[in-house]
């Protein structure tokens, strides 16, 4: 048992483990969204697809858990005239991942030709390895109701949509599209944003830098993880393009996640993964804290209770859960205490 966990056979790990878990106690409706990875790794060249499916299962094996997931691409990654050859492959790769890998694909936006033919190859042939599907471009709730009838189509009706905001008339409708129950996540398409402006957000609104302080750009995140959190849904953080320059990384990645509101981000480089798990990750002694609040809560059977002078009821136990599935996420150490709690509980 971890230092400071409340003693005596309520807090062991054999009696937590017999709990129900804290996420159906407390979360309820926001269950749903609870296991996404922080990390939402892009790559659509055939070489790097096939790295990055082995980088997955290789962190996989050091952390425990799967800390990211790879997205296939078959927007950017198709060559022109290859995008049914592309697909096909798509198809294929997942459907050889790793037992346990969490693989998705980006398709086409719905209006491209290519769009039907993504659905039906990539969600008729691997549906069933798919954690979600990327459609980017989405300006309404329309374009999702496509998509769940391309998927519907392909057999694919389990499949969750993630979906991508990249104009200022989808940041408009982004509460709107977030309350649709087949979206799990919204992403921010930054560079696609600021050129839609036409030349109203200058280069530098796309940096690192610029993309924290440039007001419509900073007003669009805002607008995009508040409507996720209203619908329980997942903001996912647009990428960084200085792949190379790991100090901004970790400063965007830092700034997505105690700043704006973001639990996600994407990574379109190896050397991203890690900085993003650093960033999204809880402070061991916030770890520590939440398991000794919880253990103490669930001893109390979930009623108040008081922790050195402070009073602490369901509220805060929900942020204290949410701090150690974030923990387990980024394959944190967790205290043996709760350990039983994320057997129990999906992946």
């Amino acid at each position: 048992m971890a230092p400071g966990l409340p003693a005596g056979p309520s807090s062991s790990l054999g009696e937590v483990a017999k709990l129900s878990s804290p996420r159906h106690i407390l979360l309820d409706a926001q269950a749903q969204t609870g296991f996404l990875p922080v990390c939402d790794h892009y790559s659509g060249v055939e070489a790097r697809m096939r790295k990055s499916l082995q980088l997955q299962a290789e962190m996989a094996q050091e952390f425990g858990t799967c800390v990211f997931d790879v997205t296939l691409d078959c927007e950017d990654g198709a060559p022109v005239g290859a995008e049914a050859a592309h697909a096909a492959l798509v198809a294929s790769l997942a459907q050889g991942a790793a037992p346990g890998a969490r693989v998705a694909a980006r398709v086409h936006p719905v209006g491209h030709p290519a769009f039907a033919n993504d659905m039906a190859a990539i969600v008729g042939e691997a549906g069933h390895r798919l954690c979600h599907i990327m459609v980017p471009k989405v300006e309404s709730v329309d374009d999702v109701l496509e998509a769940e009838k391309a998927l519907y189509r392909a057999s694919g009706g389990h499949v969750p949509l993630h979906v991508l905001i990249e104009s200022p008339a989808a940041v408009h409708r982004a509460f709107e599209i977030a309350a649709h129950p087949r979206v799990q996540s919204l992403s921010f398409g930054l560079m696609d944003f600021v050129s839609a402006h036409g030349g109203a957000i200058p280069s530098s609104g796309m940096s690192s830098v610029g993309q924290f302080s440039h007001p419509l750009v900073v007003r669009a995140k805002l607008e995009i993880a508040a409507a996720c959190h209203a619908h329980g849904k997942v903001p996912s953080h647009c990428v960084v393009t200085e792949f190379s320059d790991a100090s901004a990384m970790q400063a965007a990645a830092g700034r997505a996640a105690n700043e704006f509101g973001y639990t996600r981000m994407w990574s379109i480089h190896p050397g991203q993964i890690r900085p993003i798990l650093e960033a999204f990750a809880p402070a061991r002694g916030e770890i520590q804290l939440a398991a000794t609040i919880l253990c103490a809560a669930a001893a109390a059977d979930w009623a108040p209770i008081s922790h050195e002078g402070t009073l602490h009821d369901r509220a805060s136990y929900r942020y204290f859960w949410q701090v150690l599935e974030r923990a387990h996420r980024t394959g944190r150490a967790l205290p043996d205490a709760v350990q039983g709690w994320m057997s129990n509980d999906p992946q």
